[in-house]
């Protein structure tokens, strides 16, 4: 139990406490916490689990999502809405399990990173710690469409439901 003279100079103390953060701005209040200078941004240590790879900045969207591509953990695909309501890929997470930095960008013996790697507009440059940047895939214009790939892809996706109900 507190005595009488350690309540008045705990209640001296918060005042004068309070005194100095009024005086003090938002950024001065921030490093006087003592978590303030030492907290980095996510994936700029390079001590993560995944690596990323930013197609498109991050302002150009409101929120965000992130999705399981394949196995859980392996390789994720963060898609991000944009104010029109439209969604789009703004970033792919690789699992440092499956892929590894080599020089200024990544390779992998995973045929799934592999493929995913070929498909982006150019090849991922190493910015700082975990994160790299890539241009997004070709844009195809409509009157182009269906390509070449995408009747393929038709073809075996119907073959696979003609064999699943069998």
């Amino acid at each position: 139990m507190a005595t009488k003279k350690q309540i008045k100079a705990a209640k001296q103390n918060i005042k004068k406490a309070q005194q100095k953060w009024k005086s003090m701005t938002k950024r001065q209040r921030t490093l006087a916490q003592p978590e303030g200078r030492k907290r980095k941004k996510p994936g700029s240590t390079g001590k993560g689990k995944f690596f990323r790879i930013e197609i498109r900045d991050k302002h150009q969207f409101t929120s965000f999502k992130v999705h399981d591509v394949g196995e859980k953990g392996g390789l994720e695909r963060v898609t991000g809405r944009r104010t029109s309501g439209s969604w789009a890929t703004q970033a792919w997470l690789i699992s440092k399990d499956i892929a590894q930095k080599y020089g200024n960008t990544l390779r992998s013996s995973s045929p799934s990173v592999r493929k995913l790697l070929k498909s982006l507009g150019s090849k991922p440059e190493h910015v700082k710690g975990d994160i790299f940047k890539a241009k997004p895939e070709k844009n195809i214009p409509e009157k182009d469409k269906p390509t070449d790939a995408q009747k393929k892809a038709w073809k075996t996706n119907i073959r696979k439901a003609q064999k699943a109900r069998k």
